[in-house]
């Protein structure tokens, strides 16, 4: 009975809100929504744009700049080092080769290859010739050390949605500028959580966040066993090359454990990139 009295008592004082002005105020909300129109689309479908990209493209052979910071909240700095050309070789399933140049003389300043498995890296400058697996067992203190050729290639290529990974689609928002009004709005995006079973347990392998704009991916999140985030990739400036496929002309690659950033912008022109 006594339950039953609050609750009238609550409900009463709710109807009675309406009917005074002086226990309330109306004020502008400072989140904006988006004016842009937005494109739908399925789960399947959003699946579909990842594993045709993924199956019909199946090398890059892009003239590249490249662009390196170094450093994070651990090292208390951010060390940005100046841009620089290069080459830049993708083969499936594994294969990758970057080719660094020093500015003006052009001159290789390092040439890194991966076979999948392992990785060689040689930089002519020092006289140094590097061999080493693609998988990093204790960080080093110095960021660029850290560097595998395969977080480059998880980054630059999305893989596409295997058998043993299930597909589970999130409707998520991004910050953006809105072109009417020219301030902070939140616009709708969607965003495919790819999970992974392993050992008889399921781990959360990758988030692919679709702009509703135009429905490419425009981020992928990539995470360890543990959960943690390894690699947090950007794609903008996308070009249709055709057969159904659409590639991203800036690659930002962010590695928050190991405190390092990569930007790769594409020079050459499209219809040289793609099979």
């Amino acid at each position: 009975m006594f339950i039953y009295r609050r609750m009238r008592a609550v409900i009463l004082f709710f109807m009675l809100l309406p009917l005074t002005g002086c226990i309330f105020r109306t004020r502008q909300s400072e989140v904006l929504i988006d004016t842009i129109p937005l494109k739908e689309a399925t789960l399947e479908q959003l699946v579909e744009t990842i594993n045709r990209s993924a199956s019909r493209l199946q090398t890059l052979n892009d003239a590249i700049d490249i662009s390196v910071s170094v450093g994070g909240p651990k090292k208390g700095e951010v060390k940005d080092y100046t841009s620089f050309g290069g080459y830049l070789l993708v083969r499936k399933p594994g294969m990758l080769r970057m080719i660094g140049q020093f500015p003006v003389v052009g001159s290789t300043m390092f040439d890194m290859a991966s076979n999948g498995k392992t990785f060689e890296l040689s930089i002519p400058p020092q006289k140094k010739f590097f061999i080493g697996t693609n998988q990093i067992g204790t960080p080093s203190e110095k960021p660029v050390e850290n560097l595998r050729p395969q977080a480059i290639l998880d980054a630059l290529l999305l893989k596409a949605i295997d058998q043993d990974e299930i597909a589970v689609l999130e409707h998520g928002t991004e910050t953006v500028k809105d072109q009417k009004r020219h301030k902070d709005a939140l616009r709708a995006d969607y965003v495919v959580n790819v999970i992974r079973k392993e050992d008889n347990r399921y781990l959360l392998s990758r988030k692919i966040v679709f702009s509703r704009v135009d429905l490419l991916p425009h981020k992928q999140f990539i995470y360890g066993k543990q959960g943690e985030l390894l690699t947090d990739a950007s794609y903008g400036t996308f070009t249709d090359y055709g057969g159904g496929i659409s590639l991203p002309s800036t690659i930002t690659i962010q590695r928050p454990i190991e405190e390092y950033e990569i930007g790769l912008t594409v020079t050459k022109s499209p219809s040289e990139r793609a099979d």
